[in-house]
């Protein structure tokens, strides 16, 4: 490291405490993503609760939950906002401490650019390296149009984020930085991919009869995924690709085991790319200076036109309900906000435009409430309040463990029909009522 770069890295390093004075009330201030939780900041920031009023905190995916909701309870000093709304958002959500920020997640970097005014950015990044750049790591979404907007940057470094190799916009150079706080060095998040319901384990079957050598695949955080990735470990498929939002541990696994190659894929052709990584300290170690995996931001990841340049892209989205009619709601139960949209409508749209692609939305056919009581996941209309995340002109292909059906060209009775066909078995004859009720003709109900 030059003598040059020591130099201004010890003229811009101070303290969490010194750093955080540079927030003043009405500031809206951008937490780094996912993973690279900026914790001292945050810890400081939440000292200063009592000094400041009306400071907007804004994140994607917050995966703790920060001190300042714990030093204000009351939100008379900081709101919080969350432009994915993970597991913690969503907790908070339920105690209304935390808002969901709707979005479409590859317009995300452009919203931020066009509409969002940032008064101060903290990031948590890597050590600076010989040349004067810090790593965003293990996400990378949104960081580099956060901090463009951003008035004031300041950079928390924590040694244990791994220096993850990019396309673009992966990194900061100090000479853009306004502070530098040497962080906790707190192990980042260790988050395994949840254990399969017997229904994921029955869709993933499913899904292996529609891969092909070669498709270019995404991963999510769901047990279906757990399922999904089991599965391709097993199958002796070859040369697949990776093109994803979410990099996890199967992608590594497969990468290693020769199944994933990315020797057929038109564009960043033998690379893993993704937007942010989540997993444990095996794949966060795996990442560093790993030069098989490229870092994007969002904007170019979850493209829909950028999707669609490889061939036979097979992207699986998870879904909380679907109507007969063919619409998705995969973020919330009525009114209820469960999740974020993520790039599901993204993928669902690149796959299909993707020559040979194929995008799927997966759903268990019923969910059981907190009564105990069995609900068909798949409804006559989608119930009050529910948002629709994938529109039914742009829904390909629906998976339950009951089928695969492929829904484009299908008129409304086509579709009614065949989604009635993966419903579970108790609740199809219910669906059939139902669709004559709303003047559908079921094919198999006329007479």
């Amino acid at each position: 490291m030059s003598e040059e770069f020591k130099s201004k890295y010890q003229e811009k390093l101070t303290s969490a405490a010194e750093a955080v004075q540079m927030v003043k009330s009405g500031d809206r201030v951008l937490y780094s993503e996912f993973g690279l939780f900026p914790e001292a900041l945050d810890e400081a920031l939440a000292k200063r609760a009592a000094e400041l009023r009306d400071v907007d905190v804004r994140s994607v995916y917050f995966t703790r939950v920060p001190k300042i909701v714990e030093a204000d309870p009351g939100q008379e000093h900081f709101i919080l906002n969350d432009y994915y709304f993970g597991p913690v958002s969503r907790k908070l959500g339920e105690e209304n401490l935390c808002f969901y920020i709707p979005n479409t997640y590859h317009q995300g970097p452009r919203v931020l650019k066009k509409y969002q005014e940032a008064d101060v950015s903290f990031i948590t990044v890597s050590p600076m390296d010989a040349q004067g750049f810090f790593n965003f790591g293990i996400a990378n979404s949104g960081t580099g149009a956060s901090i463009s907007k951003a008035k004031i940057i300041i950079v928390e470094v924590n040694e244990n984020v791994p220096y993850c190799l990019g396309g673009n916009q992966e990194s900061i150079h100090i000479s853009r930085v306004d502070k530098i706080v040497e962080g906790n060095n707190s192990p980042l998040p260790d988050i395994a991919l949840p254990e399969p319901t017997e229904a994921d384990n029955k869709i993933a079957d499913l899904l292996m009869r529609e891969l092909e050598d070669g498709c270019c695949i995404n991963f999510g955080i769901t047990g279906l995924h757990n399922a999904f990735g089991r599965r391709i470990a097993e199958s002796g498929i070859k040369d697949l690709g990776i093109h994803t939002e979410l990099l996890v541990e199967y992608c590594m696994d497969l990468n290693r085991s020769g199944a994933v190659t990315g020797a057929r894929k038109n564009i960043d052709k033998y690379k893993m790319t993704y937007t942010f990584a989540i997993g444990t300290r095996k794949l966060y170690d795996y990442l560093h200076q790993n030069a098989s995996c490229a870092s994007y931001p969002v904007n170019y990841i979850s493209d829909p036109r950028v999707i669609a340049m490889n061939d036979k892209v097979f992207a699986t989205y998870k879904a909380l309900e679907m109507d007969i009619f063919g619409q998705v709601s995969s973020e919330t139960i009525g009114t209820v906000q469960k999740s974020g949209s993520g790039g599901q409508l993204d993928f669902i749209m690149g796959a299909f435009n993707s020559h040979g692609g194929k995008g799927v939305v997966c759903l268990p056919s019923t969910f059981t409430d907190r009564e105990g009581v069995v609900h068909s996941t798949i409804t006559p209309t989608m119930r009050v309040g529910s948002i629709v995340t994938v529109p039914r002109s742009l829904v390909q292909y629906a998976a339950t463990e009951y089928g695969v059906v492929q829904l484009k060209s299908k008129s409304t009775w086509e579709r009614a029909e065949l989604l009635v066909s993966i419903a579970h078995p108790d609740f199809r004859d219910g669906l059939i009522r139902a669709a004559d009720e709303m003047n559908i003709w079921v094919k198999s109900n006329k007479k």
